[in-house]
């Protein structure tokens, strides 16, 4: 019923907007070697026109360099294709960051915004002005930018294991164990966390935006939807609904009230697809089992359930306890009650203890189950 409210695309949730067409602009301001800033990130906000100033910690790239860098944005070096654009692999030096021939150098992502308007020139400079301020092992990194004209371009740190989303739902992608599903549930909390430590919501964490390095360890990526947390008195931001279906805090997509508990929503939900390795809306079943949380939350609170949503892929290779452990991080994260959720550096903590126990148990207590205890 809510979701009729919104205008959906793309998976993407969003109020229709009614803002100015005029083009914001972003001040970068010098910046200490510090992860963030402490100003009030509030008053940081891009809204007036003007010009984008240089930033120390970004590099202003040409439109003829990023084209030589990505051999003119040929099809064959596309690595991803999303709302904002198409993601192109290039390589650039890793001192002089000029472009570089293919396989010398650096391998970046370069990220070519569509020419089709207002909203996602609003993204990129939103994801300019947060990723030129935050800085942590898991964000991706952002080394630099172009705009030149109409082009609005961004380069990133190149991620080799693509995003969680294709690892856990594209069709012949190798099952992930066990203890890779909770370093990269840790490793992407742990991103989460330091947001809002930092007083930002970040506003669209999910599958597709969790990247993976070489290791598995998560990166957050996409910054465009990202928003400065509530200051002074104020318990939550009032803003237009954006987001992404079944992702969304039910609260949000209801009032547009945003807190940092909104965030701890869609992470419960990305648990759970860590879990059960069912995306978050599977229009392949029928009845409730379309949405993974309204088919997985009678299962969540029965320890003696728990077992029913776990992946089959995994083969019964999980310890009980640690999946029940999980189930219960879940559980909390989407309650109803934005107020009963954890905050994410209890999350974090819970999953550390969680990671440390299971390092403890060591491969003896991997195998609980048997394949044939699990629902199909």
């Amino acid at each position: 019923m809510l979701v009729s409210n919104l205008t959906i695309g793309s998976s993407r949730i969003s109020r229709k907007p009614n803002q100015s067409s005029r083009l914001s602009s972003l001040t970068i301001p010098s910046y200490s070697n510090n992860s963030f800033t402490t100003s009030s990130w509030s008053n940081l906000t891009p809204r007036s026109e003007g010009e984008l100033l240089p930033s120390p910690t970004l590099k202003a790239f040409t439109f003829n360099e990023l084209k030589t860098a990505t051999r003119n944005f040929k099809p064959n070096s596309m690595i991803g294709e999303g709302g904002f654009g198409c993601v192109y692999k290039g390589w650039i030096g890793e001192r002089s960051l000029s472009p570089s021939k293919p396989g010398s150098g650096m391998v970046v992502a370069v990220k070519k915004l569509k020419s089709e308007g207002f909203q996602g020139h609003k993204e990129w400079l939103t994801e300019v002005h947060y990723l030129g301020r935050l800085h942590h092992m898991n964000l991706v990194k952002l080394i630099g930018y172009c705009l030149e004209g109409e082009k609005r371009l961004l380069v990133y740190e190149y991620m080799p294991k693509g995003s969680l989303e294709n690892h856990l739902f594209r069709r012949g992608a190798e099952p992930i164990p066990w203890k890779t599903r909770m370093k990269v549930a840790f490793s992407a909390a742990r991103g989460l966390s330091f947001l809002h430590e930092a007083k930002v919501i970040y506003r669209d964490f999910k599958a597709s935006n969790i990247l993976l390095d070489v290791d598995f360890n998560a990166k957050l990526s996409d910054f465009g939807l990202a928003k400065a947390g509530p200051t002074g008195d104020r318990t939550h931001v009032t803003t237009q609904v954006i987001g992404t279906q079944g992702y969304a805090a039910p609260e949000y997509i209801a009032t547009g009230r945003l807190t940092s508990k909104s965030d701890v929503y869609s992470f419960g939900v990305v648990l759970l697809e860590l879990l059960s390795g069912r995306p978050t809306l599977d229009k392949s079943k029928v009845g409730v089992e379309r949405n993974l949380v309204d088919w997985a939350i009678p299962y969540l609170v029965d320890r003696r359930k728990v077992f029913r949503i776990m992946d089959t892929k995994l083969g019964g290779q999980y310890p009980h306890k640690g999946a029940c452990a999980a189930a219960n991080i879940a559980l909390r994260c989407l309650n109803t009650e934005p107020k009963l959720r954890p905050d994410m550096a209890d999350v974090l903590s819970t999953l550390q203890q969680l990671e440390t126990s299971s390092k403890k148990m060591g491969s003896t207590q991997n195998i609980v189950m048997s394949p044939s205890s699990h629902m199909s």
